[in-house]
């Protein structure tokens, strides 16, 4: 048994100090060739996520998983299934892991889209506001946590393997270091990263709470020359798609005018 760990799973009411390995999925891309969003509930890792998800198993070959959890999303389903690997362990899923869902990008104005997607966590706060106009910080907020309860009531685990979301791990840290929605905006979370939480359990609730480790990428842990952030990626991919879309709408239009010319 771990050093320190002076309870086991199956011993409701005892004192012990759990960790949970609270992971991002891998790589994926959000946009088709042509630059339009695709439906982010299906969307598969990429060549390049498989590699980063591989990585991260590498990593954790030798931790004694007791319980493995994901939002049930593919990206999440894929990702866990590849840091698992030959473990004879089943892989749950909680749908209230799932990502805060965003509004239409669509429908964010041209001189707001950067303010909008690129700094969607600066907003967080906001008791009225909600993720690109989509649903809101405070009822995201509200499912994570009961999720997050349900698994610390829980008495079979003291190793646990959660894949979830950019979002989802930056609520639940920011509740660890307690500084709630206005800590969004401060933990980033790059694609397969691994942050190490621990918790300190009696009588099925938390009476201290660890960040151990946050954000490792295990392929790239100095990450030098690398300096946007997740949803500036994201925001210069679709800016970059809108734009190719426009000017194409543009030659279309150009085209139908010299044919009726």
């Amino acid at each position: 048994m771990t050093e320190g760990i002076t309870c086991s799973p199956g011993l409701p009411g005892t004192r012990c100090r759990r960790r949970i390995y609270l992971m991002r999925h891998a790589d994926v891309s959000y946009f088709d060739a042509d630059g339009r969003p695709l439906d982010p509930r299906t969307v598969p890792l990429t060549a390049e996520g498989r590699s980063q998800a591989h990585a991260a198993g590498r990593m954790l070959a030798e931790v004694p998983f007791d319980l493995a959890i994901c939002s049930g999303l593919t990206r999440t389903v894929e990702t866990a299934c590849l840091v698992l690997g030959e473990r004879d362990l089943p892989l749950l899923e909680e749908r209230r892991l799932r990502e805060v869902r965003g509004g239409r990008l669509a429908e964010v104005p041209t001189e707001a889209l950067e303010r909008t997607v690129a700094f969607a966590y600066d907003g967080a706060a906001d008791p009225d506001g909600g993720f690109i106009g989509g649903e809101r910080w405070t009822d995201f907020d509200a499912r994570v946590s009961d999720a997050w309860r349900e698994l610390v009531a829980r008495d079979d685990w003291l190793n646990l393997l959660v894949v979830a979301h950019d979002g989802v791990n930056r609520v639940l840290m920011s509740q660890v270091v307690g500084i709630g929605l206005a800590g969004l905006k401060a933990f980033e979370q790059d694609p397969a990263c691994v942050n190490i939480i621990e918790l300190d359990i009696g009588h099925g609730k938390i009476e201290r709470a660890y960040l151990r480790a946050v954000n490792i990428a295990a392929y790239d842990l100095v990450r030098d020359g690398k300096h946007l952030m997740v949803m500036e990626k994201i925001h210069r991919n679709y800016a970059a798609g809108r734009t190719a879309a426009e000017a194409r709408t543009m030659q279309d239009s150009d085209v139908r005018e010299t044919v009726r010319g």
